[in-house]
């Protein structure tokens, strides 16, 4: 990149935000360069190498009723990548792995008596019956959880959850966050009721890939290994200090975690609105990626609802994808959401392993560790928004307090919770309310 350069619209952040709003302007002739401070594009989606194919470094899918990332990859003609395929899904609870994939499994979860087994069969029902989700604006998970399936049901099956998603946040969460997450499960079922997910075919990387491709194609420009120091306003453009020089340009979108947007406009923006970046809070999110000669079980998603375990979850992602696709190695997840401040989050990948395994080998006795090929370690900062009540009130607006200023992060999207999806579609409708506010420019 030169010193300085002009270009039309600068988009901060190549994961799919940015990438589908830089599409979008590439689409309608608008000149743009999207910033990305990683060596690679994709953001949370990003990959590594196993066995000559692309693996997500934090693993992913997608629901059968998410459109929005179904119909960008038919838009460029990628159908033949996606796999949808039945997954099971079970939970550990009490050193016992119970099946949780269909109604009949639910009428077998022996954690629960019979009529908290029908109690929590009826919650899923009622929460998917739920039309106005502002209704749940003044309520907590934990509280609304309670009202709708009692106490028990609430300490077994969504309590942990909670706590492994949220850690020290898990009773602030809304009832918002979790009504949506009830809402978006129930509705990717397949007619006997198992749940059916979504994959792409060398990871989601790949498709971030085509969409860079399609955007370069269009005369749009991308530049990694540039992180954003500050965005400053000077005589109606805007200025974009990187560490590879300054991009001028008349219009910013950023796309980064809030936090990071405050410090890019301390220098100038008014205290009170830095505070309103700052004010949403983040937990972080540590990956432990086993590769394994032999598989763990047939499980895709295991919830871990024992309060002794420290993962929210295991992930065998080769029950879902097979493991062919990556040499023969058979691919496990562990997930752990904490404050970036926990002494686990600064663990070397060795470091991890070593306090991971034992709680894996309690869980799976006959494991050992010569089972494991290679081990990688993948961190978050800024993994997951805080969606407290009233989250609604806390999200800045997308148009900053500068004209030709404007947010569109993860952090924005509500009442649904972040994800692949939804960051396509609220990078195409920027996209695209800027490629309509650009044209306007131009016949002033």
């Amino acid at each position: 990149m030169t010193a300085t350069h002009t270009t039309h619209v600068t988009v901060i952040g190549a994961g799919f935000t940015g990438l589908t709003a830089a599409y979008e302007l590439a689409k309608k002739g608008v000149s743009v360069t999207v910033l990305e401070a990683e060596a690679e594009i994709a953001g949370l989606a990003a990959a590594f190498d196993v066995g000559g194919e692309k693996l997500d470094r934090f693993y992913h899918h997608w629901f059968t009723n998410d459109m929005e990332v179904m119909q960008l990859i038919a838009e460029l003609g990628l159908n033949d990548r996606v796999e949808i395929n039945p997954t099971n899904t079970g939970v550990y609870y009490a050193n016992n792995f119970f099946k949780l994939s269909t109604p009949w499994d639910l009428l077998n979860f022996t954690p629960l008596s019979f009529p908290d087994r029908i109690r929590l069969g009826l919650l899923a029902l009622r929460a998917r019956r739920v039309k106005n989700w502002m209704e749940l604006e003044d309520k907590t998970a934990h509280e609304w959880l309670k009202e709708l399936g009692g106490d028990n049901v609430y300490r077994v099956v969504w309590q942990p959850l909670l706590k492994g998603k949220f850690g020290p946040y898990a009773e602030q969460v809304s009832a918002v966050w979790f009504w949506n997450k009830l809402k978006l499960r129930g509705g990717s079922r397949g007619k006997g009721g198992e749940e059916r997910l979504a994959y792409f075919k060398g990871g989601f990387v790949g498709l971030a890939d085509a969409l860079a491709a399609k955007i370069q194609a269009l005369g749009g420009r991308i530049e990694t290994n540039t992180p954003v120091s500050a965005i400053t306003p000077v005589n109606g453009a805007w200025l974009t200090t990187t560490s590879n020089g300054v991009v001028t340009s008349d219009r910013v979108i950023v796309t980064t975690a809030l936090p990071l947007i405050a410090t890019m406009l301390r220098d100038w923006a008014s205290p009170e609105y830095v505070a309103s970046l700052e004010r949403i809070q983040y937990i972080g999110n540590v990956c432990l990626v086993l590769e394994l000669d032999q598989p763990l079980s047939k499980t895709y998603w295991l919830n871990v609802n024992d309060p002794s375990f420290p993962f929210v979850g295991v992930i065998e992602h080769t029950n879902f994808e097979r493991p062919e696709t990556y040499g023969g190695k058979h691919i496990v997840y562990l997930s752990k959401y904490l404050p970036h401040t926990d002494a686990l989050y600064v663990m070397s990948a060795d470091e991890f392993l070593d306090y991971a395994l034992p709680y894996l080998q309690k869980m799976f006795p006959s494991m050992q560790r010569d089972w494991i090929q290679r081990h990688h370690l993948w961190k978050a900062r800024w993994s997951q928004p805080v969606v407290e009540k009233h989250y609604g009130a806390l999200i800045p607006s997308e148009d900053g307090p500068e004209n030709g200023l404007h947010i569109c992060s993860m952090a924005q999207i509500y009442p649904e919770d972040r994800g692949t999806n939804y960051a396509i579609r609220e990078g195409r409708k920027i996209g695209a309310r800027i490629a309509a506010m650009t044209s306007a420019d131009a016949l002033k």
